[in-house]
């Protein structure tokens, strides 16, 4: 199964809610067991009693004490033995990792899994720890191709978009491009940076955010809305970013 199934509403810490798809291609649901996703009830704390790393998530087997979870999350800088924090997340039931070839009959994808008295408040618990950098920042970007890409119909590339930021504000656009940077559960939503060959450096790279899970080097069609001079707190704020879009993997 592909990574294009959408999955349902899930609740993250800071009454911040998020959707999701399933976290990637590498991740399929068990075999003749549909993949279910459901809202987290809450965090939870406890010790890693095992760590193992696939794709580009580290799996945290964590004992309450109670019981043992599994989480998932782009980074874990703990080791075993460790107790640590695991905020709220997507829950995904009946999850098969073809990395690992292993079955998981709940795993829980959260933004970041930190070892108790590290914890750095309430951005690092939302996962802000994997965000972009602010603006004006440097960030380095893989090395990937976009030349090449066609323009959406009706559609505006991204160079475009931020010339024309001003008069978009607020408004609808399409766009088309290249997947150069992902980071999933982030606040709630999924984080991409796409590129389409156009633009100089500082316009040709347009944030957006989603609820669907995609990979770097995806091409993919953008449908969403223009916001601009955008401030998530902490530091972390954006001249152009597309929000909540709509994105389809082609």
């Amino acid at each position: 199964m592909k990574k294009h199934f959408i999955v349902l509403l899930a609740a993250l810490a800071l009454a911040i809610g998020c959707q999701d798809k399933a976290p990637t291609s590498e991740e399929q649901p068990v075999r003749g067991k549909p993949p279910v996703a459901r809202p987290a009830a809450g965090g939870f704390t406890g010790t890693a009693l095992e760590t193992m790393k696939a794709d580009r998530y580290t799996y945290v087997q964590v004992d309450t004490g109670t019981e043992k979870l599994w989480a998932a999350t782009p980074e874990f800088r703990g080791k075993v033995g460790d107790t640590v924090v695991v905020p709220q997340g997507l829950a995904m039931q009946n999850f098969h990792s073809k990395t690992l070839e292993r079955d998981f009959e709940m795993v829980y994808f959260v933004g970041a899994i930190t070892v108790a008295g590290n914890e750095q408040g309430p951005s690092q618990m939302a996962g802000t720890s994997f965000m972009h950098p602010p603006r004006g920042a440097k960030d380095s970007k893989p090395q990937i191709e976009v030349s090449g890409i066609k323009r959406a119909k009706d559609g505006k590339n991204v160079a475009e978009i931020f010339a024309g930021s001003g008069e978009l504000a607020g408004k609808q656009v399409m766009v088309r491009g290249k997947v150069v940077k992902f980071l999933p559960q982030i606040m709630g939503k999924n984080w991409l940076h796409l590129q389409d060959g156009s633009g100089a450096e500082g316009t040709n790279d347009l944030t957006v955010t989603t609820t669907t899970m995609v990979e770097v080097g995806d091409v993919v069609l953008v449908n969403g809305v223009v916001s601009v001079d955008r401030d998530f707190g902490y530091g972390y704020s954006y001249d152009v970013i597309i929000e909540d879009a709509e994105v389809t993997v082609e």
